[in-house]
């Protein structure tokens, strides 16, 4: 099984820079967007092998998830059950016979860190505590933009870093908690080193030099480690400052 997350910067953009190829290339079981920046109404796709399944935010052109999945699955909710999130479209469940898959879009802190109280104090919280609970039922798979990069080998200049939101401590502290929680980064299941980034800046040519953070993830319940195939990042994928993410899974 090949599941891909991208964040998109907009998926009406996306879809006029060889989406259909991508598909075609890369041939997902399920694909998780995120910062899709769109309704389902909004965007005309022809992908008969996929169910579609859309969360958008209730402000027009903002945020938004979206998941496409070949096998239809036995149920999905939008959000985390708590209203002060669940406003923006940031997440959507499916559960399958055998885990569930969170496909979720993390708060920016910003860059004046506006927003840092609400993304540690409050978000990060309750979303952990909503993983809790869905893998009190069965394994839990959840991928996306994270929004933060969580150790120094996770961004080319984390020095100059410290106090930038996305490596933040307070934010690098949520991401140690899903660690503490048993979740596994996947990516650092098979590889170690430095280097390997998802999200770069339009500016500076940053791209181009791989001056980058990795802020994409998928987690898994540790319980789900022995059928980690391989996990890996689509760095020569354009079409947005992110980079698409795979995980490889088996029956």
């Amino acid at each position: 099984m090949k599941i891909i997350s991208w964040n998109v910067n907009g998926i009406r953009s996306i879809l006029k820079k060889g989406f259909s190829n991508f598909i075609e290339t890369h041939n997902p079981d399920i694909l998780c967007l995120q910062e899709t920046k769109a309704s389902r109404d909004d965007v005309e796709i022809n992908l008969p092998q996929y169910h579609f399944y859309w969360n958008s935010a209730q402000k027009k052109g903002y945020s938004g998830t979206c998941v496409f999945t070949k096998e239809k699955p036995l149920n999905h909710v939008n959000g985390i059950l708590k209203d002060i999130h669940d406003l923006e479209g940031r997440t959507i469940t499916l559960e399958y016979s055998d885990f569930f898959l969170v496909n979720v879009y993390v708060p920016n802190s910003k860059r004046d860190l506006s927003r840092l109280e609400y993304r540690s104090q409050q978000w990060d919280v309750d979303f952990l505590n909503y993983l809790k609970s869905l893998e009190q039922k069965k394994p839990v798979i959840f991928c996306g933009d994270l929004n933060v990069a969580h150790t120094e080998i996770d961004l080319s200049f984390p020095q100059a870093n410290t106090k930038n939101h996305g490596f933040t401590p307070e934010e690098r502290l949520g991401f140690n908690r899903l660690i503490e929680s048993g979740f596994v980064d996947t990516f650092r299941e098979f590889e170690k080193g430095p280097g390997y980034y998802t999200w770069w800046s339009h500016f500076n040519r940053c791209r181009e030099r791989n001056i980058g953070w990795r802020i994409d993830y998928f987690l898994t319940s540790s319980s789900l480690r022995p059928r980690l195939k391989n996990s890996y990042i689509l760095s020569d994928v354009m079409g947005s400052d992110h980079c698409p993410i795979v995980l490889e899974l088996s029956s």
